[in-house]
Order: structure tokens, then sequence, then C-alpha cells
């Protein structure tokens, strides 16, 4: 893989399958668990966690096959992203098919991956493991936060 430009990505098109996950910022609010409300279309997210996510470092324990056994966790891809519309309007695959920048703390432009946390924009401190909530009531759950 060539040293990575971001300046030079102009959409999700230009970005390798190998360059793909570099983009991620490590926030983990792809992880939480997601409410449907009965009288809208509308998706809330809440602050319980999946259950390989850990919560501490914001990182998946078993990414390579989450596929496998979280047979419900969400790609993103260029085709779905725009749908998505719970993702943050910090994270960079949004902004990127948006045709924004991405923000200045992002790790791809200061360096830094743990400037997300020092930010108060991922889940850490925030979420809680699905084995410490009442799954029958997610709904109790949700938050307005991101």
């Amino acid at each position: 893989m060539n040293r990575l430009h971001v300046e030079d990505i102009r959409s999700l098109d230009d970005i390798s399958p190998e360059e793909w996950d570099l983009f991620c910022d490590g926030c983990g609010i792809c992880c939480l668990y997601k409410v449907a409300k009965r009288d809208s279309l509308t998706v809330c997210l809440t602050r319980v966690a999946c259950r390989y996510l850990d919560v501490e470092k914001c990182a998946c324990s078993i990414y390579q096959q989450r596929h496998t056994y979280m047979p419900t966790c969400i790609q993103i891809t260029t085709e779905n992203v725009l749908e998505l519309d719970w993702l943050p309007e910090t994270c960079a695959y949004r902004r990127i098919a948006e045709n924004k920048p991405l923000p200045w703390w992002h790790h791809l432009h200061s360096g830094k991956r743990n400037l997300v946390h020092q930010l108060g924009i991922s889940v850490k401190h925030i979420a809680i493991n699905e084995d410490k909530a009442d799954m029958n009531n997610l709904a109790r759950y949700i938050t307005e936060r991101w």
C-alpha cells in the first residue's frame, strides 16, 4: 500500500479495500445497539454496546470474524453510508460521502488516535456492555448524545 494522502481522497471510491479501515476514527458508535421508533422510520442509538466491543479501547475484540459471530453487525460501505443516518456527523465515511473534509482531530490528520476519546466523541465512558443491560428494554438506554 502506498502512503495514504488524505487530501487526495475525494470520494469513497478513492479508498482502496486495504485502506478502508484506516479511515475509521475508532469512536465505537457503529457498535451500539439501535432502536427503531414505533411511530416513525427514525433509528435511535442506545448506550448499549455489542458484546464484542471493548468499551475502554472502543475496538472490536473479534473484528476479522465479527460478521460470523454477530451477523447483525453493520458493515459500512460506499453503497449504504448515506442511508445510515445514525452515523455521527464526525464519521469519516459519512463526511467523505458528503464531500466534506475530515475533522481536524481525525487521526489521519493529527496522528493521534486518542483525540476521539479525549474530545468525548467516542463511546468510551458512555457505553455499557450488553451483559449489563436489560436487552428486553433497549429503549430505556436511548441517547441523544451523537
